[in-house]
């Protein structure tokens, strides 16, 4: 199955039950190098630490449609994970999203993102015992 980070709607187990048939829920993770930002839906954007879980599926198409890649609204990359794999990462349009968030260079959404996780080794990793769920800004 294909493992994605979520950080928003697909963190709700009803949600995801109503999108998807085979599905489950890997631990709760923190990805460090990108945090939550709020716009109509949540994104994400450089910087900081977010929390969420790992939702494991092989229905991708599904949440592909979901989440407006088709039409821009978010795209679809890879981060790794500390354990060796990586995990899929919804990245939303933030100007589409009315959300604060603004990724360095130039080019498309996709570029930008993709050179910014690159650049700053960002890593999806277990929770250290004790932490709370907070997230952090820049």
């Amino acid at each position: 199955m294909s493992s994605f980070f979520v950080y928003g709607t697909l963190t709700d187990a009803e949600r995801v039950d109503s999108l998807l048939d085979d599905w489950s829920y890997g631990p709760t993770v923190e990805l460090d190098g990108l945090h939550r930002v709020e716009g109509r839906y949540p994104t994400l954007a450089p910087g900081g630490s977010v929390h969420g879980r790992i939702l494991r599926t092989d229905d991708v198409a599904t949440l592909d449609e979901y989440e407006g890649v088709a039409s821009g609204l978010y795209i679809r990359v890879e981060v790794p994970r500390d354990d060796g794999g990586e995990a899929f990462v919804y990245v939303g349009d933030a100007a589409r999203l009315d959300a604060d968030a603004e990724w360095p260079g130039s080019g498309p959404l996709r570029t930008r993102v993709t050179q910014y996780l690159d650049a700053n080794r960002a890593i999806i990793k277990p929770i250290e015992s004790g932490d709370d769920k907070r997230q952090t800004g820049v």
